[in-house]
């Protein structure tokens, strides 16, 4: 037996480390997972030749929910991106989403059970990426986001949502630098000390008025952690509807119109690194 699952990544609206809550929107780049059956045992390999811990983890409490044991059932999976990895894009919470649903499926299919719920196999997704140790809040944000599409506003500390709902479609530019940053390495001390302006760009996302919030977010995260301001107030400047940093960076991004989507690239075209486009992903995770 043999399936695909792909699963977008995110764009942030409200990083949630600072406060606990949050909120993202799905865009079109995505992570594919393909799994088959074997005859016992986990096999996990990637296209970038990343580490597997994560991978293992999301098909290892997939096998404990249904109390499978690898030694006498085995699945193989691989996955394919064309998500940056290390990009504050939700490259894990995309990996995670995939791997665990796509592994459900088999499952469900092999024994004749029910697959996951949506959240039961967002909630395994979260503990796999919490105990691999690549994300600092569990992510519920960036997680249902890929998961749903569209965007969502959460309460991350209690995976709960605050709004749910598809996104106007949109043109997205993101710019990718040289180098990478990894979520679960970034100063958090750093970041809770912003969390009163935090606050303020999360009031934004809950009134539904995203590029506000996309903006101050923006312009918060990057003081904070570094990365240079300039790249969004560019976008902005050349007609951006909103620009900001993704995540704990290190990819900006900006959404844009048929009016602006060309002065904000070439803004960008003097900065070191690559120019992405794509757009706003509405559909979420599913089986190819």
């Amino acid at each position: 037996m043999k399936k695909t699952v792909r699963s977008p990544g995110s764009a942030t609206i409200i990083n949630a480390i600072a406060t606990g809550c949050g909120s993202a929107f799905g865009i079109g780049l995505d992570i594919r997972c393909e799994a088959k059956t074997i005859s016992k045992g986990i096999e996990c390999a990637n296209d970038v030749g990343a580490d597997t811990t994560l991978m293992d983890l999301c098909v290892g409490k997939v096998f404990d929910f249904y109390n499978i044991n690898k030694d006498d059932f085995g699945i193989s999976l691989k996955t394919k991106s064309d998500l940056p990895m290390a990009s504050g894009l939700s490259s894990s919470s995309a990996s995670s989403n995939a791997i665990v649903k796509v592994t459900s499926e088999i499952i469900a299919d092999e024994f004749d059970l029910s697959p996951l719920t949506d959240l039961q196999t967002i909630n395994l997704a979260i503990d796999a990426s919490l105990e691999a140790g690549v994300t600092i809040t569990g992510s519920f944000d960036d997680a249902t986001a890929s998961y749903f599409g569209g965007v969502v506003v959460t309460d991350n500390k209690n995976r709960k949502f605050i709004i749910k709902e598809e996104m106007e479609e949109r043109d997205i530019l993101i710019y990718m630098p040289n180098f990478h940053s990894k979520s679960g390495e970034s100063d958090v001390e750093r970041m809770k000390v912003m969390s009163p302006l935090v606050e303020v760009a999360y009031e934004f996302a809950c009134k539904k008025d995203y590029f506000r919030a996309v903006n101050l977010n923006g312009l918060i995260y990057s003081s904070a952690l570094g990365f240079n301001n300039s790249i969004a107030v560019d976008a902005l400047q050349s007609g951006a509807l909103a620009s900001g940093l993704s995540g704990t960076g290190s990819a900006f991004f900006a959404i844009v119109d048929e009016n602006s989507i060309n002065h904000v690239h070439e803004s960008w075209m003097k900065y070191e690194g690559q120019v992405i486009k794509t757009k706003i992903d509405n559909n979420g995770c599913c089986l190819l």
